[in-house]
């Protein structure tokens, strides 16, 4: 029997916490380190109180080719610590957490979400909610044992770990939607529903078709897609133009790999950005505190439709917890975006018929599409004209290690204040204008004289380097990322490895 805290399993395998879960390639996330973290996982959470021999987890998975070999793991380590694996199918993650939520058990969704699928992942959830950034360090230091025979020299399992009949969690998942909204509120509207490789595809579509709607089924993969709700793939832009000028639809919804991201295009095709739908979705729910992270268009704050907003560090973990902070009093109604689209309800809100729907605390792709959809202010790019015109856009480069962004970063943030706001000049003011103000809350945020923002950080979840842009137009905030990106490049010497996608 070996053993090995969760720390040291990170740093052995290369497969480390990002902003959501345990992420790596797939060659990296052996049978043996999937185990390893779910058992660090488990002994975690005994430690609080939370898990005890013979409780129950639930587990489930999004549709990545190596997804059930990860998932196999997994139930085989909540068996080995004790505990029994209540397999809930391949669903979306927040229809997990929904379940889970409700029952008062943990539970772990395997998912690398929007990345290829040369990579995968691991999102833990505790009985009451994500797992958080704090409760990162307690995991890591985790004493797991590892046994020997279990494991092939590769790290694969030696004997075949069958999973448990599947659980139905997609009904109360879909019925809690049906309740809030009420039936025959998509009537009469025509919805395309982009189904590519999106674990809850199927389930976005009954939805929609059980709310009234008609709806037609676009784009359906058998191949994993990474649809990348946040840096929008110029494949998905040409396929819901191109459907939109062939056919008469009120919307094109989608979502990301696991589901709970939103993808939503108006009448003309053309994609929303995430944090916008963000922004009217909080209105549709008559938030009193919105908390999004830092990178999100400020249009939330111009719009002056909100008493309080709050910005945080980027990923859901830090978005939760400031979200928390803001529940003030009990008629707060407090919620969360993020620019990807997910959205997240901190509070219970008001449905049809004098239905309650309860809080989710964790990113959801249903609420804010149907939100929209279901709106009394006119079409879909109707309600978006109605925000002030601000336009972000976010792109990366592919490739990027972990030692390129600290050189990067090391370099933005030398000297003092006047000489970091110089170099910014010297790097983007060409284009941007003069830089006048450098936000640090999470990479470097700097908004220039033009009043446009260019914001790099390095990713959580994959060797990439993020920027996210904001202008008055969508094409400058396009031009303004593209050109931020070739001055990045340019500065640390890249060739065409480190590429735009």
């Amino acid at each position: 029997m070996a053993q090995i805290t969760v720390k040291d399993l990170m740093a052995e395998s290369g497969v480390a916490f990002g902003t959501s879960g345990a992420r790596g390639t797939v060659a990296a996330m052996t049978d043996r380190v999937c185990y390893g973290y779910t058992r660090g996982f488990l002994s975690y959470l005994a430690g609080l109180g939370e898990f005890e021999p013979g409780g129950r987890v639930a587990l489930a998975g999004d549709l990545r080719p190596s997804t059930p070999r990860i998932l196999a793991a997994c139930a085989r380590a909540i068996r080995d610590e004790g505990g029994i694996a209540v397999f809930c199918g391949y669903v979306p993650t927040p229809a997990l957490a929904l379940y889970s939520f409700a029952e008062g058990i943990p539970c772990l969704m395997v998912t690398g979400s929007h990345i290829p699928a040369d990579r995968n992942g691991i999102k833990f959830y505790r009985p009451s909610g994500e797992v958080l950034k704090e409760d990162e360090a307690g995991m890591s230091a985790q004493l797991v044992t590892l046994p020997d025979a279990a494991f092939t020299q590769a790290g694969a399992l030696t004997e075949t770990e069958a999973l448990p009949l599947v659980t139905d969690v997609e009904t109360a998942y879909v019925q809690r939607y049906l309740d809030h909204f009420g039936a025959g509120s998509l009537a009469g509207k025509r919805i395309g529903v982009y189904q590519h490789s999106a674990v809850g595809r199927d389930t976005l579509a009954r939805i929609i078709r059980e709310l009234g709607a008609e709806i037609e089924l676009l784009g359906r993969s058998d191949t994993f897609i990474p649809v990348d709700t946040e840096a929008i793939r110029d494949e998905d832009v040409v396929l819901a133009r191109d459907w939109a000028g062939s056919s008469r639809f009120d919307a094109i919804v989608s979502t990301d790999g696991d589901s709970d991201r939103p993808l939503l295009a108006d009448e003309t095709g053309t994609w929303m950005r995430g944090d916008v739908l963000g922004i009217l979705s909080a209105a549709r729910v008559g938030a009193t505190a919105v908390v999004t992270p830092v990178s999100s268009n400020t249009a939330l704050e111009l719009s002056g439709q909100f008493p309080r907003c709050r910005r945080t560090r980027i990923g859901s973990p830090y978005v939760i917890a400031a979200m928390r902070a803001e529940q003030a009093a009990p008629s707060d109604v407090v919620c969360g975006y993020e620019a990807n689209g997910g959205f997240l309800l901190g509070s219970q809100i008001a449905g049809a018929g004098g239905t309650k729907t309860a809080a989710l605390e964790t990113r959801d792709a249903v609420l804010p599409i149907l939100l929209v959809l279901t709106a009394p202010g006119g079409s879909v790019s109707q309600q978006l004209a109605s925000l002030p015109q601000r336009f972000t856009f976010s792109d990366r480069l592919k490739e990027f290690p972990p030692t390129l962004s600290q050189q990067l970063f090391a370099m933005l943030g030398a000297g003092s204040r006047e000489e970091q706001l110089a170099l910014q000049t010297r790097l983007f003011g060409a284009f941007a204008g003069e830089a006048i103000v450098i936000d640090e809350t999470d990479g470097v945020r700097a908004t220039f004289s033009s009043g446009e923002i260019i914001h790099l950080r390095g990713s959580g979840n994959a060797p990439e380097l993020r920027c996210y842009t904001e202008a008055d137009s969508e094409d400058r905030a396009v031009a303004l990322n593209r050109d931020a990106l070739a001055s990045v490049k340019g500065a640390l010497g890249l060739t065409a490895t480190a590429s735009p996608g």
